[in-house]
């Protein structure tokens, strides 16, 4: 039985009456809660939407937290594969698709996000042996196509094809790895958006698959020796029957495939079995001789490294530890014997680049080759026999081409300002390609020339939309404490700033993910609508290196929504915006973002969208991947942090207040934020809520965190949050 506590709100001349169901009763109880006299008009006013939300059982469950009791009543929903579960979800879907499909605009705003998205779309390529790698999506397809040629003017040929995997795109390519003479292809296949991959190798020439399937696959590449004869990935235990979705991920070890081999054939190379919770990767040299193995405890950006040298016989090979504490990140560049270049924060937060001698590894010995510097080292590549540089001046991208001494050669020239990435390749090879975009400017690929110092058009798409319309500015504003905080806002030119506008504050702020200018067709269909787009780069992201992180995690994450709740006060400060029609938005530690800002300043928004969101603090860490997070986060476990956690949680801060209209989104197959933050949150968001503005949750089906999502459901979910902005807040 499925049972709670509802309110269902009806009007009747100048009363409000609030009929309850309640558990164990077959009749209503009814409520008379007096409302203030209603004006006159000569026409009777149309009485606000009733919702009947679904009745949500509630058990007594009590966890004590070091002498604290909190209660939760909704524990069952964490239960995913329950015939209970499955049917509260499509009683929600019931309620949410309902009042979806009654919005007028809904098929027009799916119309224009599918002209929009239909256009080609490239990857950057890749260079292994004498053939070229990249993928394209012709425009509409539900996942991208990899193709290879043998020269940039050659006909591409299809070399994996993941439409043809399914019926409905939800098969999707993972990620994958060319050997070094372009032979071999090993590529990850996920399904229904889980973070679990099945690893296959596909010959380039022929397109044929060899017969082995790679399984308990999660958070890996794989990285092929100098030989072709193999590569090295990194694998899990095989979770218990049934709990694939939900059992947390420990003992992550690397492996080496044989090709032509069963996976039961795969030699274990490298373990932490002392600290399960540490996970693995490797990655082979370029010139063959040496595996790197990074070494991380969480998401946060520190790592250990460790280096093997390869052509030493099996029985005497062994790991060298070069980093061997957790106190710094270190990105692995490249090398030249045994000299090796690191990108680091190693007494540099918005990070330097070293080289140091394998062969007397001590920091006494490091050579500084690129300080730090005002901007932020984001990312670096050795190629080309150049060190490519990639800053984020106030989270915009700047690309500096330096010798191996670090020394500067050459800037280069971006065409505005935006987002650069890629600059992939070998050290001998004398070209590299990037992409570029920003918030009105499709992603395009450019060739760059080491040679000449010059970047050329690969491929530049044309999508159907005036970027000419828009302006996008920067600004910056003071947070609570002071610090001062940047933000983008991206609308159609001649704006009034009278108030009116319909404004869209989207947000991360966390695990040091920068929120750089890039293009999105979802974008641009909300400026079209006449919205305007606001961007802030919160703490806890990366925009200004390990300091900025660091001032957004574990007792300090307050910093996080304080810099988002003061962006929404600045917006309406300056006229942007008013509450009635301002909607705030984010995914995954978005998803925590809008559902603390709703929770702490409920009165200040007039919609929040919080999608696939960790919205119970106290528990996140019990499921899949969850433990990591702690680096941000913290833990329950831990006094000081549970005190933390617990005065933001927003499942557990959800009280009886008015909110603003919600749409909460989530999917069935989400095995990295588990869907019971989200039917927990919806659960009792539902059962406090006392307006009369529709909180409802949207359960995607056959779908996960966002990986791989194909085209024709991610089109469909965002005209349903659009549809709902449209709708709540009143727009035109």
């Amino acid at each position: 039985m499925i049972c709670a506590k509802t309110m269902r709100p009806v009007l009747s001349g100048a009363l409000l009456i609030a009929v309850l169901g309640s558990c164990g009763s077959d009749a209503p109880k009814s409520v008379l809660i007096p409302m203030a006299p209603q004006p006159t008009v000569t026409e009777p006013a149309a009485p606000p939407e009733t919702f009947v939300y679904p009745d949500t059982r509630r058990e007594d469950v009590v966890d004590t937290y070091h002498g604290t009791e909190v209660v939760d009543p909704y524990r069952w929903l964490e239960d995913a594969d329950s015939a209970e579960t499955a049917q509260w979800v499509a009683a929600q879907n019931k309620v949410t698709f309902g009042f979806l499909e009654k919005i007028p605009q809904r098929d027009a705003i799916v119309k224009r996000l599918t002209k929009l998205w239909d256009y080609e779309k490239f990857g950057t390529p890749r260079k292994e042996g004498n053939r070229y790698f990249y993928s394209r999506n012709d425009g509409l397809q539900n996942q991208s196509v990899v193709y290879w040629s043998d020269s940039l003017a050659a006909e591409p040929k299809v070399l994996l094809d993941p439409n043809a995997l399914s019926e409905d795109g939800t098969v999707a390519l993972n990620s994958y790895s060319i050997s070094d003479d372009g032979k071999y292809m090993a590529y990850g296949l996920q399904s229904a958006g889980s973070d679990w991959a099945e690893w296959h190798v596909r010959e380039v020439a022929t397109g044929k698959d060899l017969d082995e399937t790679l399984k308990w696959i999660k958070f890996s590449g794989a990285s092929w020796d100098h030989k072709s004869t193999g590569f090295y990935y990194g694998r899990y235990p095989q979770p218990k029957e049934g709990a694939g979705l939900t059992e947390a991920n420990f003992n992550q070890k690397v492996f080496f495939h044989k090709v032509g081999t069963p996976q039961s054939a795969d030699k274990m190379v490298f373990e932490t079995k002392d600290h399960p919770k540490w996970s693995s990767s490797a990655e082979v040299s370029e010139d063959g001789r040496y595996l790197i193995a990074s070494v991380s405890k969480g998401t946060g950006p520190m790592n250990q490294v460790h280096v093997r040298d390869l052509k030493v016989k099996e029985r005497k090979a062994g790991f060298k530890p070069i980093v061997s504490v957790f106190e710094a990140e270190y990105d692995f560049l490249g090398n030249k014997g045994t000299t090796f270049y690191f990108r680091t924060d190693n007494n540099a937060p918005r990070g330097r680049i070293i080289s140091l001698d394998i062969r007397k590894p001590g920091q006494n010995s490091w050579k500084e080759l690129v300080p730090q510097g005002e901007a932020t080292l984001r990312s670096a590549n050795l190629v080309g026999g150049k060190l490519v540089t990639n800053y984020l001046r106030d989270a915009k991208s700047e690309i500096i081409i330096r010798d191996l001494a670090g020394k500067e050669l050459k800037k280069v020239a971006l065409p505005g300002i935006g987002s650069a990435g890629g600059f992939g390749g070998r050290s001998n090879q004398m070209e590299t390609f990037y992409s570029f975009s920003s918030f009105t400017s499709p992603t395009t690929i450019y060739r760059y020339d080491f040679e000449t110092g010059s970047s050329s058009v690969f491929k530049q798409p044309k999508v159907d939309f005036d970027a000419t319309q828009f302006d996008t500015e920067q600004v910056f504003y003071k947070s609570k404490d002071g610090t001062k905080v940047p933000m983008f806002l991206i609308h159609k030119k001649g704006i009034k700033l009278d108030g009116n506008n319909p404004t869209l504050l989207y947000g991360y702020g966390g695990f040091s993910i920068s929120l750089t200018p890039r293009f999105s067709v979802q974008r641009i269909a909300w400026l079209e609508m006449g919205g305007v787009l606001a961007i802030p780069n919160l703490r806890g992201g990366g925009e200004y290196g390990e300091e900025w992180h660091i001032a957004g995690t574990k007792l300090q994450k307050q910093n996080v929504f304080d810099d988002f709740i003061a962006a929404a006060e600045w917006l309406i400060a300056k006229k942007y915006t008013s509450t009635p029609k301002l909607a705030i938005s984010g995914r995954s530690n978005g998803g925590l973002l809008v559902g603390a800002a709703m929770t702490q300043r409920p009165e200040l928004f007039g919609a929040a969208l919080p999608g696939v969101g960790v919205l119970d603090m106290l528990r996140f860490h019990k499921f899949t991947i969850g433990w990591a997070w702690i680096d941000d986060y913290g833990s329950s476990d831990d006094p000081a942090e549970f005190e933390a956690l617990r005065a933001y949680s927003p499942y557990h801060n959800l009280h009886e207040v008015a909110y603003p209209a919600t749409l909460i989104t989530t999917a069935d197959h989400d095995d990295r934020v588990v869907p019971a933050h989200s039917f927990k949150f919806a659960a009792e968001l539902q059962r406090v809520h006392t307006g009369t503005t529709p909180v409802m949750i949207r359960i995607e089906t056959k779908s996960g965190h966002g990986a791989g999502k194909p085209t024709s459901k991610r089109i469909q979910d965002a005209a349903d949050n659009y549809a709902f902005l449209v709708k709540t807040l009143g727009m035109q």
